[in-house]
């Protein structure tokens, strides 16, 4: 509130207290110790008045104050139990900042859920304290945004640098295990208890009042120090000399949604955090080697050993500490209100807010908001969505028309539950390891290595051409890769000018294998004949010497071991990512307010087909499931002939590793129509491609990425490399520009 002071009067309405004997109902009023433009005030209330005699009380202070201000109100809520005596004020908007569930707390007022129900029908917009309450809250009110907790940096910063221990603490030995905040029903005193009883060496210091439990439930033991409440700008002494901080929340209905303040506090003051598994804690900051999370006693005890080591003898976790607070400051969390604010103040504009359970909105005719509309689900899309949301902390809508994630790359089990993937075999393959740890985040994988045989002379030989496809066709008894070498050689055509694909195989191969393995293949697969393709499109098929008959060399050759789908599924699963499948964009993108578009479509489609359809190949898959274990001895049986219609059939329980009694095939047609799966690479082609580059060069406010958005072929690893280096120039551009007005337009 003191950032807002900076622009507007702020006025914090308090709880009442009561009056000085004999007197009657009166306000305190007076300015905020420290900051500029703020007043606090009290509403001071006579004793034994009910209920409803101290709302009415109540409002006609209110009013009383309220006709002393000037200008336009907007109304702060904390808590719907100051809407009875405020609900009648005319606001310009109302905010609903809701920190905690309040009504899983312990003696919460029956009426409270009612109250809140009121609330969040008159709010124009909802705040809430950290992502899991905002998972509570956003199937309520069309307009909710999660701010997880800040944290004042330099204040709490003071206390790496050998503060002065406060003199109730001094006394203390160590180690020190310390907790500040209310000591209340969401603390688990029995974990304490045992964790005390486990290591009477250990000082566990307790800093904060007790409410609304007994002290006498609280354990008591000499290692055990409760030291009452402190002040803010005293917590940093008590903190800086503690060796380890703790969080020993119960699990339980009061913690289900807490985003605790206390977890970047005590990382930004340099100590290691022991935590109970709270949700948000977990999401948050579990990937940090300064925090550790432990359930049990045990466990708890074990984490702190844990943490105490590190506190002692491993500077080097501060480093990722610090990254991970740096967009973490109240000044930007209070910039990215106020640019939500703004736009629900805006003369005459509300926000649209959906009245759930009715289908229809309250207020019609407006754009919802988002930070990045991001049209495709496929890779390129879901990885950008993935590091937007958990990086940026950005609000992402993500669009696609079919009516499924993940692309081409979506499995399903089929009706007999075997797992197949629709739109052809999907094989991961990557040399990066970067690329194969980001994915591991979403899924565990099972070694795969793919092998391909080719129907040829009624046999069927491995491909790419190896040394036994040599000797199984043409008997050559070949038994070195030098004479494999020599015999391919000699049956090689030099090309002096290579320009088409067919150039690259007969260069290569000769024109016997080139007629053998691709010409057909590829006349079926482009509907061209390789003559008339490209030199890139064969110019990537290898041919060996060797007996390898994997399709691939790459380091890591690996498949999700529960599939695509549920790897696409982990990596969206972020609260700050909608998705709505089954939607054109073209269809919905004046109802959408985002301020930046991501782009995975067909890029001629964007610009609605200006300069004419970018050609490309499509494919019809027919799928079957076969009444036997197995239908061919590998993953997929290549068919080049032109005699036979589909160009190959794949086999996915040799992918997947799934057992099942029978087993599902698809057979592959290359086809005009369809959706569009491979750009043709031909040379006009790519000059009309370049001139809807240049447009989109020139179009801001989009970024165009993946496949069909940059009119090439690419294999998944590319285009998660693609996504993750687009995200970091994003990443390098936002750090540049910092809090800026282009922060608070894309409430980053």
């Amino acid at each position: 509130m003191s950032r807002f002071a900076k622009d507007m009067p702020v006025v914090i309405w308090e709880e009442p207290v009561p009056a000085p004997g004999g007197e009657g109902p009166s306000l305190d009023v007076r300015p905020a110790k420290g900051m500029d433009n703020v007043t606090l005030v009290t509403p001071h209330l006579p004793e034994g008045l009910d209920v409803d005699a101290e709302r009415t009380v109540l409002k006609g202070l209110l009013d009383q104050y309220v006709s002393g201000t000037e200008g336009r109100l907007i109304r702060w809520y904390y808590t719907p139990m100051m809407l009875p005596f405020s609900r009648h004020l005319d606001a310009v908007a109302t905010v609903y900042d809701c920190m905690d569930e309040l009504s899983a707390f312990r003696f919460a007022p029956t009426e409270l859920l009612d109250l809140e129900r009121e609330l969040l029908e008159i709010a124009d917009i909802v705040f809430t304290g950290g992502y899991s309450l905002y998972e509570a809250k956003k199937k309520r009110h069309g307009n909710v945004h999660p701010f997880p907790s800040s944290v004042d940096r330099a204040h709490f910063g003071a206390a790496r640098s050998g503060i002065v221990d406060p003199a109730d603490q001094a006394g203390i030995a160590r180690p020190r295990f310390g907790f500040y905040g209310v000591i209340d029903e969401r603390l688990d005193i029995e974990l304490l208890d045992k964790v005390a009883e486990a290591r009477p060496d250990w000082q566990l210091i307790m800093v904060g009042p007790v409410v609304k439990i007994s002290h006498d439930d609280l354990p008591k033991r000499p290692n055990i120090h409760y030291l009452g409440g402190k002040t803010y700008d005293e917590l940093p002494a008590y903190l800086g000399n503690w060796d380890v901080a703790m969080m020993p929340f119960a699990i339980n209905e009061a913690t289900r949604f807490i985003s605790p303040t206390k977890t970047p506090e005590y990382l930004a003051a340099g100590k290691p955090v022991v935590s109970t598994p709270i949700r948000d804690v977990k999401r948050h900051y579990e990937k940090l080697s300064g925090v550790m999370i432990a359930g049990t006693a045990e466990q708890f005890v074990d984490a702190c050993e844990r943490a105490l080591s590190l506190g002692q003898t491993s500077p080097d976790w501060l480093a990722e500490v610090d990254l991970a607070l740096a967009d973490m400051s109240w000044d930007t969390t209070q910039a990215r209100m106020a640019a939500l604010l703004a736009d629900v103040t805006e003369q005459g504009r509300k926000v649209e807010r959906p009245a759930f359970g009715q289908g229809h909105f309250t207020h019609a005719g407006n754009r919802r908001k988002y930070d990045y509309l991001i049209v495709g689900c496929g890779f390129a899309g879901s990885v950008l969505a993935e590091r937007l949301a958990t990086q940026h902390g950005a609000r992402v809508l993500m669009l696609d028309k079919r009516d499924h994630i993940g692309g081409n790359a979506y499995d399903e089990l089929d009706r007999n539950g075997i797992l197949y993937h629709k739109y052809g075999p999907h094989i991961f393959h990557a040399n990066s390891d970067e690329i194969v740890s980001y994915l591991s985040q979403f899924t565990q994988w099972r070694p795969y290595e793919h092998r391909v045989l080719a129907s040829v002379r009624d046999k069927l030989v491995p491909i790419p051409i190896n040394r036994t496809t040599l000797n199984e066709l043409f008997d050559a008894g070949l038994k070195t890769d030098e004479e494999a070498a020599a015999f391919l050689a000699a049956r090689a055509e030099p090309v002096a000018d290579i320009r088409t694909s067919e150039d690259v195989v007969v260069n290569a191969v000769g024109r016997e294998l080139y007629e053998l393995f691709f010409q057909g293949y590829t006349r079926k697969q482009w509907g061209l004949d390789p003559s008339e393709l490209d030199k890139l499109v064969t110019a990537r098929i290898p041919t060996r010497t060797n007996t390898d008959d994997r399709y691939f060399t790459d380091t890591h050759q690996i498949m999700p071991l529960n599939g695509y789908t549920k790897m696409f599924e982990k990596m969206l699963d972020h609260p700050l990512i909608d998705r709505q499948l089954g939607t054109d964009f073209r269809d919905v993108r004046n109802d959408i307010d985002a301020a930046h578009i991501i782009y995975t479509g067909p890029i001629d489609e964007y610009f609605d087909w200006k300069y004419g359809k970018l050609p490309y190949r499509s494919l019809r898959f027919v799928h079957s499931t076969i009444d036997k274990e197995q239908f061919q001895e590998v993953g997929t049986v290549n068919y080049p002939s032109t005699d036979i219609p589909y160009t190959r059939i794949s086999e996915y329980k040799h992918l997947t590793g799934q057992k099942h009694p029978k087993t599902t095939i698809t057979l592959e047609y290359p086809s005009a129509e369809g959706d569009p799966y491979y750009p043709i690479p031909r040379p006009e082609n790519q000059a009309l491609f370049k001139k809807y580059e240049a447009l989109a060069d020139s179009t801001p406010g989009v970024t165009f990425v993946g496949r069909l958005a940059t009119y090439r072929y690419y294999n998944m690893d590319q285009i998660v490399g693609q996504a993750l280096a687009t995200f970091r120039r994003m990443d390098q551009a936002r750090s540049r520009v910092g809090a800026s007005s282009q922060e608070l337009r894309l409430a980053i």
